[in-house]
């Protein structure tokens, strides 16, 4: 990571989660809403491409991609939970994805 970027619970490198490319990638919050400013604290986001972020309605995970979107979900809450309780993360998202 550059200096100045923060990094997110589930990645390492700064490419895309769901195909590994590092081309067109867009920040993605995990707990959208009222827990955007959460997940960006606690680094609940990934990187995405834009077609599997905003740009395709059928694969992003703001359109159909229910399966992806859920995914992230209970993965960033295990990964959450193996540092922290699951009553930790039900005060920060408020609702258990696992």
């Amino acid at each position: 990571m550059g200096k100045g970027e923060q990094m997110n619970l589930l990645q390492k490198n700064k490419e895309c989660y769901a195909t590994g490319r590092i081309d067109n990638l867009h920040k993605h919050h995990i707990y959208m809403g009222k827990n955007r400013k959460i997940s960006d604290k606690h680094g609940f986001w990934v990187y995405l491409t834009g077609i599997y972020h905003n740009q395709n309605k059928r694969l992003g995970v703001h359109f159909d991609n229910v399966e992806l979107k859920e995914r992230l979900k209970k993965e960033c809450q295990a990964k959450y939970e193996e540092t922290h309780s699951r009553e930790e993360f039900m005060k920060l998202i408020g609702k258990n994805y696992l």
